[in-house]
């Protein structure tokens, strides 16, 4: 990003909205803040989990080799923090970015790429529900253009894996609970309280070939996906828009400093400061389920 002698992020949301139309190609880079609204838990934010729960003894490897049954627990606990949950506005508002027809009228002649290291599930959810909103649009909206415009870095919280190196099935999962033994165990984090042990022949498991199963996501020390996609999309950006992140896991964090090093803006999203956004070009503190959707222009100013 720019050096810190320079002049201090905009705030002014007409100067962006001006910046915004001038750019031809726009990425999102989108982290747990976007989907607190929904009443999904953010990492390191106030009440942040990472602030409750050991990282390294729920989201590693090691730790689900070691301990599957209080991993399966508190993913679990995930699992129904998100299917309780709902797309916020801003979420919408990211959604509607990424079908062409609908970008077309507020973003003309732009493309957009929605990169986000949620895994609640909650970005494909608004597509869906635009979809609902507007049947007309939704062979559009399940079209490969517009789904692999979304780019789930991190993974898949309702994806379930097949641990054995010999199978490795993966397969979408929606059940509630995910197996009967985690039933109610969301309760026991919710609480913080200590949890039960579950033998590993209750856990989830895989239905093509009966191993132990663990949750589709991508674990600190492991690859994100897309990384090659998203490599592209960054190196052709004109304009960053960094809504809910703390800035703090690469490579996510990096993308920005990235765009603008190539010479594009940067616009951050947050509730509360974040590392480095005092070097970004645009500057808005709120909820961005109400800043994201205004300066989209995606609603006016008197709602």
């Amino acid at each position: 990003m720019t050096s810190d002698s320079e002049s201090k992020p905009q705030t002014d949301m007409p100067s962006f909205v001006s910046t915004l139309k001038s750019c031809k190609h726009i990425i999102a880079v989108a982290g747990a803040g976007l989907s607190a609204a929904s009443g999904i838990p953010t990492f390191r934010g106030a009440g942040g989990l990472w602030r409750k729960y050991d990282a390294i003894t729920l989201a590693t490897p090691q730790a689900f080799k070691e301990n599957p049954s209080r991993v399966w627990q508190f993913y679990h606990y995930r699992r129904e923090k998100a299917l309780a949950a709902q797309p916020n506005p801003g979420h919408l508002a990211l959604a509607m970015c990424s079908v062409p027809s609908i970008r077309e009228k507020i973003l003309p002649g732009a493309s957009f790429t929605l990169i986000t290291q949620n895994v609640d599930g909650l970005s494909r959810r608004a597509l869906d529900q635009i979809a609902e909103m507007h049947p007309e649009l939704a062979e559009e909206i399940r079209s490969p253009v517009v789904q692999d415009s979304l780019l789930e870095m991190h993974g898949r919280l309702f994806d379930v894996v097949c641990t054995s190196s010999k199978c490795g099935h993966r397969e979408h999962n929606l059940d509630s609970p995910v197996c009967p033994a985690l039933a109610g165990t969301e309760n026991v984090f919710a609480q913080n309280q200590p949890e039960p042990h579950i033998d590993v022949a209750d856990l989830p498991k895989c239905k093509k070939c009966g191993s132990l199963a663990r949750p589709g996501v991508v674990w600190f020390g492991e690859i994100p996906w897309h990384l090659r996609d998203i490599d592209v999309e960054v190196r052709k950006a004109d304009l960053c828009i960094v809504v809910g992140t703390s800035s703090k896991v690469y490579p996510a964090a990096g993308y920005a400093s990235e765009v603008q090093a190539r010479g594009g803006k940067v616009a951050v999203f947050n509730v509360d400061r974040s590392d480095g956004d005092q070097r970004a070009d645009f500057l808005f503190l709120g909820p961005s389920e109400s800043t994201l959707p205004k300066a989209l222009g995606l609603q006016d100013d008197t709602e």
